[in-house]
């Protein structure tokens, strides 16, 4: 934030703006190669991959058998790193426990980071050229560019080629545009370290509480825990999205505020937006989506919802999780939306949350026997109340809680839109993001707990 980044903008705002493509792609591969100078390497050969088999594809357009061949290649090159790298030593130990006879050696794989990002952004592309609704990129700079994009290279948003084509090659930065970056950027810092990295200090203390804790401290911390994923990732896609605008790029929105929804099909469409927009393009509908009827239509969501729990993690509770919403999922397509419609909107608030809460039960806990003590801890097996030292410790935190309960909501949003008064608006917008600045940069060099809780996807 005090070295790279002003580094970064000054080199790209000092470039020709034929080159700034090409200052971009140099900068993208030192940020990825400063924490893994091999496996940028991986990287790469993913642009290679995804460049020459678009090329090819477009060349021999009339040629339908040989460009489907070469796209089904290249899909399952793709796939195939990805799983390779994210997966090889999930399938071996689950194999081992299934056909124990076998004995197989368990590989164990250094995940890159953001390979399910960057794989899923590579293979849209792919995709839209075989569909022919986006145009074959030829300068390998300009496509490479974008695969490597450093605001969102690790955390997302996942940005499909379609979205930002023309923005790769004809953006023009503005100085609104860079301001409105520094400003989003700030915010999203501010989540991210203010009330993220402090929730999780709750979650694990709590946690690690045992017994001590009881039902009423286990829920508030897988409740901190809610806070602190959200703030987590939607602040690191917020940063991604400023980031974006400094550089003169439009990201979409990957949050909008989830948690007031009123049923879980709303939730997944304010949660990870281009995740789900990305199943839905790419897996939904091209199975079908609603379109062959309601049996279809279920084994087309639970396709979906499987492999959206897999690319979370190579680890049982994430198919699981994916799984438990897929199945709440069909519950709401084929009745109880109807009824959530007719109950108070306060019921569909409680019964979202509640369901939502318990997945990050399956969500956060990857060994099982863990899960089910937590889980029983949920509802009674250790006592209702809080014991010990950990009662001042929840008591200090209530605070804060309240307050990330209301920023999780449109409130602040609202009343800002509300404020006529542009001086007003001025000096909110100017005094807060100098004051996000300011903690964050006391909370960072004060503390070493900055967990990056996506660095597994």
């Amino acid at each position: 934030m005090f070295m790279f980044l002003p580094i970064t903008l000054l080199l790209y705002y000092i470039t020709p703006r034929r080159f700034r493509n090409l200052t971009l792609f140099v900068v993208d591969l030192v940020f990825y190669s400063w924490g893994e100078p091999k496996l940028v390497l991986l990287m790469l050969t993913s642009i290679l991959i995804n460049y020459f088999s678009a090329i090819l594809i477009g060349i021999n357009r009339e040629k339908k058998a040989l460009a489907r061949t070469v796209f089904v290649i290249s899909i399952i090159l793709n796939l195939g790193l990805l799983g390779f790298f994210k997966y090889v030593g999930f399938i071996g130990e689950t194999l081992n426990f299934v056909l124990p006879f076998l004995d197989l050696p368990v590989l164990q794989v250094a995940l890159p980071i953001g390979i399910s990002f960057y794989t899923f952004q590579t293979m849209s592309y792919t995709i839209d050229v075989y569909r022919n609704t986006v145009k074959v990129q030829k300068n390998i700079i300009t496509f490479g560019t974008y695969v490597s994009l450093f605001p969102q290279l690790i955390a997302g948003p996942i940005v499909r080629y379609s979205d930002v084509a023309e923005q790769m090659v004809n953006r023009r930065e503005n100085l609104q545009q860079f301001t409105e970056g520094v400003k989003v950027f700030l915010a999203g810092l501010a989540k991210k370290v203010l009330l993220a990295n402090q929730m999780g200090v709750l979650w694990d203390t709590v946690r690690e509480s045992g017994s001590q804790s009881g039902a009423l401290g286990a829920w508030i911390g897988i409740i901190a825990y809610t806070f602190q994923i959200y703030f987590d990732f939607s602040g690191y896609s917020d940063m991604a999205i400023g980031l974006g605008k400094m550089f003169g790029f439009e990201f979409m929105k990957n949050f909008d505020y989830p948690y007031i929804s009123k049923s879980i099909t709303e939730f997944w469409r304010r949660w990870h937006i281009s995740l789900g927009t990305w199943f839905r393009e790419y897996v939904y509908i091209p199975l079908g989506g609603n379109r062959k009827g309601l049996p279809r239509q279920i084994l087309n969501l639970a396709v979906v919802w499987f492999l959206t729990g897999l690319w979370h993690g190579a680890s049982w509770n994430f198919i699981l999780w994916g799984v438990y919403f897929g199945i709440i999922l069909v519950m709401e397509k084929t009745f109880l939306l109807n009824l959530l419609k007719k109950v108070p909107a306060a019921v569909g608030h409680i019964y979202s949350l509640l369901l939502i809460v318990l997945g990050w039960v399956l969500f956060y806990f990857e060994d099982m026997s863990e899960m089910s003590v937590f889980a029983a801890r949920l509802f009674g097996s250790d006592g209702f109340m809080i014991h010990g030292s950990l009662t001042a410790t929840v008591i200090s935190y209530i605070p804060l809680l309240i307050a990330a309960a209301l920023v999780s909501t449109p409130l602040f949003t609202f009343i800002y839109h509300k404020i006529k008064s542009k001086l007003i608006i001025y000096a909110i917008d100017n005094a807060g993001s100098i004051a996000s600045l300011l903690l964050c940069t006391a909370a960072l060099s004060g503390s070493a707990y900055n967990p990056f809780l996506y660095f597994k996807f």
